[in-house]
């Protein structure tokens, strides 16, 4: 059964549903298609996770962007990783942990995150 494919504004309308394993990950296809509606985000090099970088104006605007990050993951109760590097480098990881690959549930979270204000390098 293949997956529905949704526009941004269609995620963002949705909510993260729990996930303990069982549900089938979305096939490298799905993803790829499913990514074309996000702006930035990529695939990993193994094809199971998505990932997007932004360069912040500071290392506190980083530490900002992560709170709201954290924030919202809670309400989802999907965790992304974060990472931060050279004091201005963002870097997030979305995967759906208790199947090892992506879900719908990624693309909603990554959706959400683009809605979230970040102070950018200019």
């Amino acid at each position: 059964m293949a997956v529905q494919i949704h526009e941004t504004a269609q995620l963002l309308k949705k909510k993260c549903v729990p996930c303990e394993g069982g549900v089938p990950r979305l096939t490298l296809e799905e993803s790829k298609q499913q990514l074309e509606k996000l702006e930035g985000w990529t695939l990993t090099e193994d094809g199971l996770r998505i990932r997007k970088q932004w360069q912040v104006k500071n290392f506190m605007a980083g530490m900002e962007f992560f709170n709201k990050i954290a924030q919202l993951a809670e309400d989802e109760g999907h965790h992304p990783d974060l990472h931060l590097s050279s004091y201005r480098n963002v870097a997030i990881e979305i995967w759906t942990h208790a199947i090892g690959g992506l879900s719908e549930n990624d693309f909603i979270l990554a959706a959400k995150i683009d809605e979230i204000p970040v102070a950018l390098r200019t």
